[in-house]
């Protein structure tokens, strides 16, 4: 449901118009549970020699870690882009993904790492039953995301270099998506320094949905779908990391993007100032550019200042501003807690109206608020578990 976008994580990269925040209460509870670190050692025969021993590698297949991670999210408020920028905004979204993480070294001690990850979102979303609020509880009104993914890397370490593709797969009730992604890392001599390089690309197809009252004859019954219809996405990821000292790291990203095709959502009503009625109409195309600087500062063993700043603009008008804080505290060897603090503020794109004040003479209108101006700041805590 193109009304659920709201991230859990950042989703693709890209997205800074990530959480409605005018007039709604909004709580996340995020619970990480990364709670299976397994190493599985082959067992091997070597001389007694521990130099011949010290520099021998497995070339078995090995499990390096499980992860397993479950979050939580409900929100509520009364600006549904679904019924024309009015009427409850309240969904529920419950998130589970387990990941699988291998390696082994070929016969050039370089080291293939294999990364299997599945997820599992179910939610509810009342805006999206008023697509055709007639029904009692139509197909829209619940759903559940199902997006494996797999993705292969081969570290030289001579040569300090990584390489890796990516592949994905997303589907739900309206939409469905594959994804292709490749990558380059290059560390200098003394691992102080490491620049990245990520391109990925997404093809969806969505579904064409129309609000009940405004579909064609005939296409009012079951799911109104009303054809299909594609959108590609092409994602870039630059970064340079720097270790300053031994407390003191940077990373600096870039981030651009570039989506075509369908970019609106066409069950999302758009109401004008003479009465009249539409579907949200939006440019098909549109460009993304992300900057952003990480810093991270070590005091002592058991605490870390971890601090993010990110400045977004598109070619739609949105400029964006976010600002992280995080405080990891090591509890014990094996557990740390990580209270944290989020800022974002943006302000309107070009083609944002509240309800009833669209002009009729407009080319493209929306009512989504997830394109208005709006300010948000939230806590949250992760808690990290990883027993030997």
């Amino acid at each position: 449901m193109k009304a659920l976008r709201v991230p859990m994580v950042e989703r693709p990269a890209a997205d800074a118009v990530a959480i409605n925040c005018t007039n709604e209460i909004m709580r996340k509870l995020s619970l990480t549970v990364i709670g299976m670190y397994a190493t599985i050692l082959a067992a091997f025969s070597q001389s007694s020699s521990t130099a011949d021993s010290s520099l021998y590698k497995t070339k078995k297949l090995t499990l390096d870690e499980i992860n397993f991670v479950s979050g939580y999210y409900h929100q509520d408020g009364n600006n549904s882009a679904v019924t024309g920028g009015i009427g409850s905004e309240k969904l529920t979204d419950f998130a589970n993904t387990i990941e699988l993480k291998l390696s082994r070294y070929d016969k050039k001690f370089r080291k293939h790492g294999f990364d299997f990850e599945m997820g599992i979102d179910h939610y509810t979303s009342a805006s999206s039953d008023k697509i055709d609020p007639h029904t009692i509880s139509s197909a829209s009104h619940a759903d559940t995301r199902f997006y494996p993914s797999l993705a292969w890397s081969i570290e030289n370490e001579k040569k300090r270099t990584t390489v890796g593709l990516t592949g994905s797969f997303s589907s739900e009730f309206d939409y469905v998506s594959y994804g292709l992604g490749a990558s380059f890392s290059k560390a200098s001599k003394n691992n102080n320094r490491e620049f990245s390089a990520k391109l990925q690309t997404y093809f969806d197809t969505w579904s064409v949905i129309y609000p009940i009252e405004l579909r064609a004859p005939g296409m009012r019954e079951e799911n109104g779908i009303q054809g299909y219809s594609p959108r590609n996405s092409y994602n870039g990821s630059f970064s340079l990391s720097q270790i300053i000292n031994q407390n003191l790291q940077l990373l600096l990203i870039a981030e651009p993007s570039y989506q075509s095709g369908l970019l609106a959502t066409k069950y999302q009503r758009v109401f004008f100032t003479n009465g009249d009625e539409s579907t949200e109409t939006l440019p098909g195309t549109r460009m993304k550019i992300p900057l952003g600087i990480r810093a991270n500062y070590f005091i002592g063993d058991r605490f870390i200042v971890r601090s993010f700043y990110r400045y977004y603009q598109d070619n739609w008008g949105l400029k964006a501003h976010t600002i992280d804080m995080e405080l990891p505290v090591k509890i014990t060897p094996f557990a740390s807690l990580s209270p944290f603090y989020r800022f974002y503020s943006q302000n309107a794109v070009d083609y944002f109206a509240p309800y009833g004040q669209h002009a009729p003479t407009e080319t493209y209108f929306t009512s989504d608020y997830d394109l208005s101006k709006f300010t948000s700041g939230f806590f949250g805590a992760g808690l990290r578990l990883a027993p030997q």
